[in-house]
């Protein structure tokens, strides 16, 4: 038998709270994101105002997501954080509105623990924290009471002094004990390990050959880790130089690049904005995987 084509992605089965499950493994599921902030980074006319929000998620929904991740502040380095009430003004609508209406899980991307218990209250059933538990350690317990999954991302500092932080011995193992650490934290204040999703954080306080690196070695990472692994390249500023400069709205070929070594690599996740066409790049390179696994004698 010859050696495998592409590393064996594992399976798991992450419980929500509303009796539902997210099957991951079986095949990659895509992440939609809606941002409702007025300073999102990678789209050209973000979206403030709830009702054109509802239409675009579900608009995400009948293209291919299989979650929707709500975001209300953005996040791109050396941004300025807004406070947990202005955060909670813009998702909050959208949350009510959306869970009345939309099919698939919800997510809101939040470091902050008033507002991950707001919208849980509401219906939502993953917290995607882009600080893995260091801005906020007490949104463990939030997430905890209420059975929620929840995805760690691996990211060093704050937005405005993130790349000052980024420097690695080695790259894979500093994020992946890093990661560690953050499950580890979870655990102490009660978060079930098998609600917990990782993402190793493309883009987060890392220079442009970090994240290609990330991506490039993501099945090391993905095994040390025994986690499901969430991969969020969508139009970052990595793959800026090696698109001639294009400003991110413009970079959707780069991310169906990104988005195509992450699923060969072993994704279980892809958090994308141009979700119909980024649903057909996961299809197709997830068929490229399994004829790997079958010239492999692996199905």
């Amino acid at each position: 038998m010859t050696s495998a084509v592409f590393p064996a992605r594992r399976t798991y089965v992450v419980p929500l709270p509303d009796h539902r499950e997210l099957r991951l493994g079986e095949r990659p599921l895509v992440m939609g994101i809606l941002n409702v902030t007025p300073d999102s980074f990678a789209e050209a006319a973000p979206t403030r105002d709830p009702a054109v929000a509802v239409e675009r998620a579900l608009r995400m929904q009948e293209e291919g997501a299989d979650i929707i991740d709500v975001g209300g502040e953005s996040t791109r380095p050396g941004t300025e954080p807004v406070g947990g009430r202005e955060e909670l003004a813009r998702v909050l609508p959208v949350v009510r509105a959306l869970v009345k209406r939309i099919r698939v899980p919800l997510s809101v991307d939040t470091y902050r623990a008033e507002v991950a218990r707001a919208v849980m209250v509401e219906g939502v059933s993953i917290i995607n924290d882009i600080s893995g538990l260091q801005y906020e350690p007490e949104l463990a317990d939030v997430v905890a009471a209420s059975e929620a999954a929840l995805v760690l991302m691996h990211t060093r500092g704050r937005s405005k002094a993130m790349y000052a932080e980024s420097v690695y011995r080695d790259l894979v193992a500093d994020v992946t004990a890093e990661l560690e650490a953050s499950l580890l934290a979870a655990a102490a204040r009660g978060v079930v390990a098998g609600r917990v999703i990782v993402d190793p954080g493309v883009g987060f306080a890392k220079r442009p050959d970090d994240s290609y690196g990330v991506l490039a070695r993501l099945p090391a990472l993905a095994a040390a880790l025994d986690r499901p692994v969430l991969v969020g390249p969508s139009r970052k500023s990595f793959m800026r130089e090696a698109l001639g400069g294009r400003a991110a709205p413009e970079r959707d070929w780069g991310t169906a690049a990104a988005v195509t070594a992450a699923v060969l690599a072993g994704a279980h996740l892809v958090r994308v904005h141009a979700v119909g066409e980024m649903a057909q790049v996961v299809r197709v390179a997830e068929e490229i995987r399994k004829a790997g696994e079958r010239a492999t004698g692996l199905r």
